[in-house]
């Protein structure tokens, strides 16, 4: 499993002083950028290719609060993917210092061509990239958003 630490930071804190819905979120997003950096995908290289990913539903369950600086495990694996690449469902735990899981976030997407404005299929080192990400316990093959 892919993972990370990260901090939970003044700006993702909510009112009631502990980590706001959409900070979970942002995490997320930022550990799939990184594993994508780290694994030849950096956002230069997505811009060179005019792809993006692209996601069209994101789940969130809550189960423990994070405080402010608490220092935060995130992973990332593969809930779902079609043989194509082009769906994905992404998973990503939000642990606390503790070692309690805080939140888990489920991403649906795709890949998103910039030019045409359309869902692709991804370059085959690309996918291969996403193919190896540990898969989760509940992984299922995707339908391919290619028509």
């Amino acid at each position: 499993m892919f993972e990370k630490k990260l901090m939970a930071g003044w700006g993702d804190m909510d009112f009631n002083s502990h980590m706001r819905n959409t900070a979970f979120m942002d995490k997320a997003g930022d550990i799939r950028m990184m594993f994508l950096s780290e694994h030849g995908f950096p956002i230069s290289e997505l811009m060179r290719l005019k792809i993006g990913p692209v996601v069209m539903k994101d789940e969130i369950a809550y189960f423990k609060e994070v405080m402010l600086l608490d220092e935060i495990t995130v992973t990332l694996g593969v809930a779902g993917l079609a043989p194509d690449g082009s769906r994905w469902q992404l998973r990503s735990d939000v642990i606390r210092p503790d070692g309690k899981l805080a939140a888990r976030i489920t991403s649906t997407g795709g890949w998103l061509d910039l030019n045409a404005r359309k869902l692709i299929a991804p370059p085959p080192a690309l996918l291969a990239t996403w193919q190896a990400l540990a898969r989760t316990d509940d992984f299922q093959e995707l339908n391919t958003s290619i028509k």
